[in-house]
């Protein structure tokens, strides 16, 4: 089954295997994408390698409806957006998929979620029931089982109790934070911490003054108490997440990958230098799973890369809008 073998994956020719035959599904069952690869005289008879498979604007999400026509959907995510202009719907037709994927991304970086406390300071995410931000640390707080995992708005008091206890009790803990919270929270409780890892998953909302990347985990690493700052790249169009430990180099799963196209020519890609962000995310099995962002940034290798900005005309939206 399709389903399985994504998370089969091990090797970088299983990967290209799986990719084709997704491919393949996608074009058949999927009609904004099979238009879009039309346009472009790219067709499963035609297409024989990896890189040579479409890959559409992520803009698509924004107007089309992108799920494959054999398939009910059981839940719509929204991008965020600081304008009234029509945002990104991601119809996601299997929860249990992403819900495995999720769930293995984290735990490759940060080991098995029951033993961990898991946090979650996203005020500006939680009156939103349509983030998917929120329904992934949602499903991690109620996977970890942990007394004190939770939730937190602007408790900023009850935030620090909470991180003193798990302190104390030689806990180790992670919370996600949206940027400005994190910031706002340290000036009031600046700390040492020894047992948590905190995973700063962008976005200043119009909040605070923009921070390059260097100057923001100076700050909070200051703020914590702590070596690293970690970050999380995720978006509402993809159902997997890349996470980064240190110096910003985000590692993706087994099935995901990022390429980085030519600026100013987009069938082309580039190695070793800035380019535009490409990605197969292979959970994106039921809408689609090769999808050109608006972020720039340069692959290390195969699964690792950095975000450096994102392009000019890109409306600000979701998760890590900082221009780095």
């Amino acid at each position: 089954m399709l389903q399985e073998a994504i998370f089969n994956i091990t090797t970088d020719s299983e990967f290209d295997s799986v990719a084709m035959q997704v491919f393949e599904y996608q074009f058949t069952h999927c009609l904004p994408y099979r238009t879009f690869c039309k346009h472009l005289s790219k067709t499963p008879s035609n297409v024989t390698t990896v890189t040579e498979i479409p890959f559409i604007p992520i803009e698509l999400f924004r107007s089309h409806k992108v799920i494959s026509d054999i398939e009910t959907t059981q839940i719509v995510f929204g991008s965020s957006g600081t304008t009234n202009a029509n945002t990104s719907k991601h119809y996601v037709a299997n929860l249990d998929l992403y819900k495995e994927s999720l769930v293995r991304c984290f735990e490759a970086v940060y080991g098995p979620t029951k033993n961990l406390a898991i946090i979650g300071l996203l005020p500006s995410y939680l009156d939103r029931e349509d983030s998917s931000l929120v329904y992934m640390v949602d499903h991690l707080i109620k996977k970890s089982t942990h007394g004190l995992s939770g939730f937190y708005l602007d408790e900023y008091n009850r935030l620090n109790q909470t991180l003193q206890q798990l302190e104390a009790a030689n806990q180790p803990f992670v919370l996600f934070g949206v940027t400005f919270a994190l910031l706002d929270f340290i000036e009031a409780f600046p700390q040492q911490l020894n047992y948590g890892a905190i995973i700063e998953t962008g976005g200043m909302k119009g909040m605070r003054k923009e921070l390059i990347r260097e100057e923001l985990h100076m700050t909070l690493s200051k703020g914590f108490g702590l070596q690293n700052i970690h970050s999380e790249y995720g978006m509402t169009e993809l159902l997997s997440q890349a996470y980064s430990t240190s110096k910003g180099i985000f590692h993706s799963p087994q099935w995901m990958r990022v390429y980085t196209r030519e600026l100013n020519d987009p069938l082309q890609f580039v190695s070793g230098k800035t380019g535009g962000i490409s990605i197969i995310d292979l959970a994106n099995l039921y809408s689609c799973s090769f999808i050109a962002t608006q972020d720039l940034g340069r692959q290390i290798s195969s699964k690792s890369f950095e975000i450096l900005g994102r392009f000019d005309h890109s409306d600000l939206r979701g998760c890590n809008l900082m221009v780095l």
